[in-house]
């Protein structure tokens, strides 16, 4: 389970669903137990005793609102989240960077159906003049072609799942997934995307596998006391 810095301070990690309800348990003794627990329909908010907060953004949000429509209680109250991060859900997947791409339907974490492909694009080049602008095109050219075939297997493998799809999630080149939204064919599938654009490498099914799990996984961001943003 890795952590990443974020904005504000603070450190992010992702946390796989059956884990979820053991890291808060571990969460309250690291931090002299828990004064309370706030909720929204896409956030969940823990405070430690020591006034360490845990904030878990809500997977597929929203989070049904709890019985009595309480928004903060004492102590820890994270069975619902848990509840909720644990159910199986099919999600679309589109990862895609300059050269390759891997498309697939996960259900729950295993992925059952994919295809991957890889693609030439040359790299850049210092040559310049006519030479230079030859190899642009030639490059922009090839860029245009792997694009083309991402979407097309996006199209036989995501689009023809859509309808029973409960999210998509996007990894990779944002600039590329941009262009992949313009395909009109591919419009109910981008209206599904759910959470952030995944930090993935070259795709490879190896990797789409990994963006499977980390489609469900929860971001926790943890913020000692008197942290920006805290």
């Amino acid at each position: 389970m890795k952590a990443r810095q974020v904005a504000g301070g603070g450190r992010a990690v992702e946390v796989a669903p059956q884990r979820l309800r053991r890291w808060f348990d571990n969460f309250a003794t690291r931090n002299d137990g828990i004064r309370g627990t706030e909720r929204t329909p896409d956030a969940v908010t823990v405070t430690g005793g020591n006034g360490t907060t845990a904030t878990a953004t809500v997977p597929f949000a929203p989070l049904p609102p709890r019985e009595g429509g309480h928004t903060s209680v004492a102590g820890l109250a994270v069975d619902e989240l848990v509840e909720h991060a644990c159910r199986n859900r099919r999600i679309g997947l589109i990862l895609v960077r300059a050269g390759a791409h891997s498309v697939g339907i996960a259900d729950g974490d295993s992925v059952v159906t994919s295809r991957t492909d890889r693609h030439h694009v040359q790299g850049r080049t210092s040559a310049g003049g006519w030479s230079q602008q030859r190899f642009a095109r030639r490059r922009q050219g090839q860029a245009r072609q792997a694009l083309r075939r991402a979407a097309d297997d996006a199209a036989e493998v995501v689009l023809a799942e859509v309808d029973r799809l409960d999210a998509v999630v996007l990894g990779g080149d944002r600039a590329a997934l941009d262009e992949l939204r313009a395909d009109s064919r591919l419009r109910p599938v981008f209206a599904l995307v759910r959470g952030e654009v995944l930090d993935v490498p070259e795709p490879r099914r190896r990797v789409l596998d990994e963006a499977a799990a980390r489609a469900r996984a929860v971001e926790i961001v943890i913020r000692d006391p008197g942290t920006a943003g805290g």
